[in-house]
């Protein structure tokens, strides 16, 4: 096949034909710019050029063969690269002006975990910042997350000799110095060059444990790629290990086939994620959508139809942008059974947000569950993680002790992971803090974010008079604003001791 001239490839920079070039091939994306679930613009704005990079971003290489038949034109001529479109820079989240107030600051100074958002903003691109604070429709279900935390409050015992503690605990028999892990994080790539593998180096180093998202910019085995590698640079001595959150394609032989590469690779436990099966509001990252239509022309041909299931469908990360074929309304408890079969390990479901999906869930022989309203991004007022754990304890406790329990969503401090410990939680996931030290400062800001957690946590340990995690107990804490609140059958009354 010949060589394409950068010059040719070039002139096809708009919304009737659309070229671009793809690691050194040249790909006609005119018909899919319709499809494309991040809308039309943000190919647009690649259009006639090399668009790798920006690709790179949010997809692993092997989603090129997702594009339609026939977008494959043939390899650019090196020679000719000087002839491709310029594109412009996008601008960062601040002002790009060097000043005081938009200069990273040392890592030293994030001494908690809201300073690394602040860090993250100066370095982060508008459109990356939007993904990663992003919420659904009005933001009342992630407000909900941050505020719950605070309105349940310790009941510290004194006069403990509480000078040494451990802060150890396991996630289905792998052991871990801490009980948060790191929550799965969709299209890293965007927010860090490093994307999901600088992820693990820094968690490997640490020897935190990590969830890996089917929505990753790398491909699965490049991540476990890099974890093997991180582990042989310390002697396999981390304890780290990596579990695996599964959009489950609609297809099923898609969905047995990336079950097994997973498996094979050496992923400890499938996460299904079950509350999207279409995609929620995501409202900030609709208007910038919407700004990019305006910008290259294209408005009046309204947004892409963000109702998702049949088989070009793609999975919630970077607004739906990615994983073609993974956002499936149509799965259901049946599907378990076969999940089961394929997998042969550890399951846990994520998104749990009710007492009787917990009760179905043990019901149904899964090994754990994740109470998650999906970081406040699916469900307008759905329910924090708190709220939802506070309403199994109060009508199925049954559950608690049977199966393993996690939540995540809003947690900024390492003692309130004391508090879902408290209340029966196995472990505490933590993702945007991740996500914010990850953008200012890679792996280093991955490792940090984990000393600040930890060191919170072990501070409040002493504090709350305990010196192991098996010591903490419900009535540890006071919850009583939350139970006020929270759902009860017609004429219930609580049983709570909290």
């Amino acid at each position: 096949m010949a060589a394409i001239d950068g010059a040719e490839v070039a002139k096809h920079n708009s919304k009737k034909s659309c070229w671009v070039v793809l690691h050194s091939k040249v790909y006609d994306v005119t018909s899919f710019l319709s499809k494309h679930p991040g809308g039309a613009a943000i190919i647009l704005k690649q259009a006639g050029s090399d668009a790798t990079e920006e690709f790179e971003k949010y997809h692993p290489l092997d989603y090129i063969n997702d594009l339609p038949d026939g977008s494959p034109l043939g390899p650019i001529d090196p020679n000719t690269l000087g002839k491709l479109r310029a594109r412009k820079d996008q601008t960062s989240a601040s002002a790009s002006s060097a000043n005081e107030e938009n200069e990273i600051p040392h890592v030293s100074m994030c001494v908690s975990c809201p300073d690394f958002e602040k860090a993250a903003k100066v370095v982060l691109p508008l459109k990356s910042y939007v993904y990663a604070s992003t919420s659904a429709n009005s933001g009342l279900s992630l407000r909900a997350n941050l505020d719950d935390w605070g309105r349940i409050n310790f009941r510290p015992r004194v006069m403990r000799n509480v000078g040494d503690v451990d802060t150890r605990r396991s996630i289905f028999g792998h052991s871990s110095p801490y009980p948060f892990y790191i929550s799965p994080m969709g299209t890293l790539g965007a927010i860090h060059p490093g994307a999901e593998p600088e992820v693990v180096r820094g968690a490997v180093r640490k020897g935190i444990h990590a969830v890996i998202s089917t929505a990753s910019s790398k491909q699965v085995d490049q991540i476990w790629q890099r974890f093997e590698d991180e582990q042989k640079t310390l002697g396999n001595a981390s304890p780290t290990r990596l579990f695996y959150q599964y959009y489950m394609p609609v297809d099923r032989k898609r969905a047995i086939d990336l079950m097994h590469i997973v498996k094979k690779c050496g992923y400890k436990g499938l996460w299904i994620t079950v509350d999207t099966p279409v995609l929620g509001k995501r409202t900030a990252d609709r208007v910038l959508q919407a700004e990019e239509a305006l910008a290259v022309g294209i408005a009046e041909e309204g947004t892409v139809e963000w109702e998702t299931g049949e088989e070009n469908a793609f999975a919630p990360a970077m607004g739906g942008r990615v994983v073609s074929g993974q956002l499936s309304p149509h799965t259901t408890w049946e599907d378990l059974q076969w999940i089961r079969k394929e997998w042969g390990g550890p399951i846990v479901l994520k998104g749990i947000q009710c007492a009787e999906d917990a009760k179905l869930a043990y019901e149904y022989g899964v090994d754990g569950i994740l109470l998650s309203n999906h970081g406040g991004r699916q469900l307008h007022t759905a329910p924090s993680a708190l709220m939802t754990l506070l309403e199994i304890r109060t009508y199925c406790p049954e559950v608690i002790g049977k199966l393993e329990i996690f939540l995540d969503g809003g947690l900024r401090d390492g003692s309130d992971v004391l508090k879902a410990l408290c209340l029966g939680a196995t472990a505490v996931g933590v993702g945007r803090p991740f996500m914010y030290a990850l953008a200012a400062y890679g792996s280093q800001g991955v490792e940090r974010c984990v000393d600040v957690l930890a060191e919170e946590l072990s501070t409040g340990m002493r504090l709350l008079g305990v010196t192991s995690l098996d010591q903490l107990i419900p009535e540890m804490v006071n919850a009583s604003r939350l139970l006020n609140e929270m759902w009860r059958p017609e004429g219930a009354v609580l049983k709570s001791r909290l």
